[in-house]
């Protein structure tokens, strides 16, 4: 088969983005329409649902939203019976829903430490548990994990994030191993530090002048020099999803401007 641009086109497929109201879910969901995929994504409450549509709409966007918690197996189970019988089988899955506590080890409770394991992992196995069965039966289907830099660095105050998005790094891997012999392929995106409102502030001048600490730290521990953009993940997501990498499976694709390549700066 010759390459032609048509392999990253992704006509008439079903995408399913977890959590994406805004911020990098919203980009990522954004490109793959672009690709010409049909989108759908969920989140907690009809409200942020509400929030999620009146953003695809101002995009040009004729995305579907429902309200689920991705972390309860049998809401999960509904929405996919429900998409099934309202648009279609899904034939992208990107889990992106994840939460974040940045609280020292010591002080964090079990409870805290086991909610972010919960979304950032187990959320992502119930997702992926009820969409395979289709793919397998329709032949194929691609499953994208959000992971992080945190899937291979520790952090202080991020035990729990860092333990979730290890541990997505090798569930990534063990569905490709699974489920690869019958044309599934699961791979993941580990963003850099991404430009978002939720990291706005620590990219403000301060009143000084001077930019904030971790701005300047990630700037001086990145080789682009620079913060990610959320359009920079919009590329790998595409190709991801795409009959493009359909021999690409249980990788992990590092957005990250060079970061996990680089020692860093001599003092």
């Amino acid at each position: 088969m010759n390459f032609n641009m048509e392999l990253f086109r992704l006509d008439g497929k079903v995408a399913l983005v977890t959590g994406a109201v805004y911020g990098i879910g919203f980009e990522i969901a954004r490109s793959l329409a672009t690709a010409g995929a049909k989108i759908i994504f969920n989140n907690l409450t009809q409200e942020s649902v509400d929030e999620g549509l009146v953003h695809y709409k101002e995009a040009g966007i004729d995305a579907k939203g429902y309200v689920c918690d991705v972390t309860d197996e049998n809401a999960v189970q509904e929405m996919i019976t429900q998409i099934k019988e309202e648009i279609g089988s899904v034939d992208i899955l990107v889990n992106n829903a994840g939460i974040i506590k940045r609280t020292p080890m010591i002080e964090m409770d079990a409870a805290d430490f086991r909610q972010v394991i919960d979304v950032d992992l187990t959320a992502p196995f119930i997702m992926s548990k009820a969409v395979v069965p289709d793919m397998i039966k329709n032949g194929g289907g691609k499953i994208i994990n959000i992971c992080s830099m945190m899937s291979e660095l520790g952090r202080e105050t991020v035990s729990a994030y860092a333990a979730a998005k290890g541990g997505l790094k090798m569930l990534t891997k063990n569905i490709a191993s699974e489920y690869g012999q019958y044309n599934i392929q699961c791979n993941g995106i580990g963003p850099g530090y991404i430009a978002t409102p939720q990291t706005a502030p620590l990219r403000e001048t301060q009143v000084d002048g001077t930019r904030h600490s971790f701005d300047q730290f990630i700037i001086g521990r990145t080789p682009a020099a620079r913060w990610g953009e959320p359009i920079d993940l919009a590329g790998p997501a595409v190709f991801l999803a795409s009959p493009a990498s359909n021999f690409v499976n249980g990788h992990i694709l590092y957005v990250d401007g060079g970061i996990l390549a680089y020692i860093g700066k001599q003092p």
